[in-house]
């Protein structure tokens, strides 16, 4: 990252729970409301606080419309507590699931310029629940299964450590992916994340040739004649940016970001040396030793481990998949990947193949990855729609090896010659960030081009435009006092901080009405810090050594709109 305010760094001051409000409400049984707690270490009086008061703010916000609480956020009977800003903490919150909620703690830094935007926060809660229930299923489900815990808790207790350390870094300068856990501390995102958006798709750009080699009559026909009459999806990437998908937008978000943490060709390791579909597992010992915590750990953490808390103890014991370890997936001789992670099938020694549940079709699915050099081809089928299981998914999968490798060779060969490089998408003189929030794609600087932004300026005068003359609450002017050493990345993501609030208020005010706005901010080192949002887009930008006029920064928005977004941003 360069600097160490990269990321915030907390340890004790930081929670992450998640309980549920339906459990745990009689006297003597509290405890049951706790599902997940980090750090696990802490007594149970202080999580009981922790969750008793988020609880609390909860029913209170849910009673009032239009509740000041320091700084917080507008609430109302309909819409769910998102945030209470206190003076030393903010309390981000998620309502995963009706009366589960997962909640955030967070000690404010005293260098209040390096703390991450609030909707950033919540963007990590969503994620790892979206990711937890695509290879789990809800957390009410897995209550049901086993209502007293020993089910769920096991289950989140490893995903969600293993998401806080899934993010591994790639290089030093490289904000896309960013170790959360280190060591005992949390590295939270903070305001180098500004030009990233978290929920997103970042998609290649390819040619009309290319797309129909992928999307058209080419690659995908040859995939469905492999399977047969057995319904395949697909989902195409190359590098980490995807390139096609037959999924829907929800399912494509969380298989995107599962296969760009695990999946993409630098996440995998060498190659295995048998056929994916010959293979043989590693002993049912050894996959339960890699999934199961130690059991010396302290009280708390037995609570929440991979150990069954149930009465039933060893006789009723659970497996706990955990498909977020680091260094589990390799590549075998036939292209497809491989992984122990699930443990070995009933009554084998051979590993199962890995499952996901689909939200587009509400059913499990057989999760089957092909990688060629920077393709990687991901391929779901129904678990329903194969006979004899995993033989006749081996039989699938030699189909595709036999009748569809050759066809990926060329479509790889094809997307490496149209590849500009890592800072393909990078534009001269512009840092940004481009959101289409109806598609949930995303597009930015290359990160290597963002490191650039390190410069320190005083900053002078705050310009607020307003684009839409519907409203007048926005247009302001504020000279700030003193005399503050800000970068452009925190200005940028001070300033979608203020884009998030506008946001909400327009939710309130006019829920079917996109607002429009365009909010500039010229700093002294003739830096403009810009932001647009028109119709579902938003544009986010950084133009330094910049000419001082207000006309400048915006034919330089014009301009870059008309170029890369077809004049979505433009004025006319």
């Amino acid at each position: 990252m360069g600097l160490s305010s990269a990321n915030i760094v907390v340890n004790e001051g930081f929670q992450l729970c998640v309980f549920d409000l339906r459990r745990g409400q009689q006297e003597g049984q509290e405890l049951d409301k706790i599902l997940f707690f980090h750090p696990a270490d802490l007594p149970f009086s202080t999580q009981l606080s922790v969750i008793g008061l988020s609880e609390g703010l909860i029913t209170f916000t849910s009673l009032f419309k239009g509740i000041a609480f320091v700084l917080c956020r507008i609430f109302s009977p309909e819409a769910a507590c998102e945030v209470i800003e206190a003076e030393w903490h903010s309390h981000v919150f998620h309502q995963a699931e009706p009366d589960i909620w997962m909640v955030m703690v967070v000690e404010k830094s005293k260098e209040s310029d390096a703390i991450g935007r609030i909707d950033a926060l919540r963007r990590v809660l969503k994620e790892v629940h979206s990711l937890f229930v695509m290879f789990h299923g809800s957390i009410r489900s897995l209550l049901d299964k086993e209502p007293s815990g020993g089910l769920v808790r096991p289950h989140l207790y490893n995903f969600i450590m293993d998401y806080l350390s899934a993010f591994q870094k790639r290089s030093p300068w490289d904000i896309c992916c960013c170790d959360f856990l280190v060591g005992k501390k949390i590295k939270l995102p903070s305001f180098r994340d500004c030009l990233k958006e978290r929920g997103t798709v970042q998609m290649l750009t390819v040619g009309r040739e290319a797309a129909l080699e992928v999307q058209g009559s080419s690659l995908v026909r040859v995939l469905e004649s492999c399977a047969g009459n057995t319904p395949c999806y697909s989902l195409v990437l190359f590098q980490d940016l995807l390139v096609s998908t037959t999924l829907s937008p929800d399912d494509t978000i969380n298989l995107f970001t599962y296969a760009v943490l695990r999946l993409a060709p630098h996440a995998v390791l060498s190659q295995a040396s048998s056929w994916s579909y010959l293979r043989k597992g590693n002993s049912a010992s050894q996959i339960a030793a890699a999934s199961v915590l130690a059991s010396s750990g302290p009280v708390s953490e037995q609570f929440y481990g991979s150990r069954d808390t149930s009465p039933h103890g060893g006789e009723h014991s659970h497996h706990v998949v955990r498909p977020l370890q680091l260094n589990k997936w390799y590549k075998g001789t036939d292209g497809f990947l491989v992984t122990d992670i699930w443990g070995p099938e009933v009554g084998s020694m051979v590993s199962a193949t890995p499952t996901v549940w689909l939200q587009q079709t509400d059913e499990r699915m057989y999760l089957c990855v092909y990688q060629h050099k920077s393709l990687t081809l991901i391929l779901l089928f129904p678990i329903s729609s194969i006979l004899n299981g995993e033989q006749g998914l081996s039989v699938v999968k030699q189909q595709i090896v036999e009748n569809a490798s050759l066809k990926m060779l060329k479509v790889e060969e094809k997307l490496s010659k149209g590849w500009g490089g890592e800072n393909a998408y990078h534009v001269g003189g512009y840092r940004y960030l481009l959101v289409d929030g109806d598609r949930n794609v995303s597009r930015a600087s290359p990160p290597g081009k963002v490191t650039t932004l390190t410069k320190t300026f005083t900053s002078r005068e705050l310009t607020w435009v307003n684009i839409d003359p519907a409203e007048e609450g926005l247009a302001k002017r504020n000279k700030s006092k003193g005399t503050n050493q800000l970068d452009s990345l925190i200005s940028l993501s001070n300033l979608r901080e203020e884009v998030d609030l506008e946001k909400s208020r327009a939710i309130w005010d006019d829920p079917g009405h996109d607002k429009d706005l365009e909010i500039c901010i010229r700093a002294k080192n003739n830096a403009w810090i810009i932001a647009r949002t028109t119709r579902g887009k938003e544009l986010y930008m950084v133009l330094e050594k910049a000419n001082e006029t207000l006309l400048f920064a915006s034919d330089a928005v014009e301009k870059f709109s008309n170029r890369y977004c077809s004049g979505a941003f433009s004025l006319d």
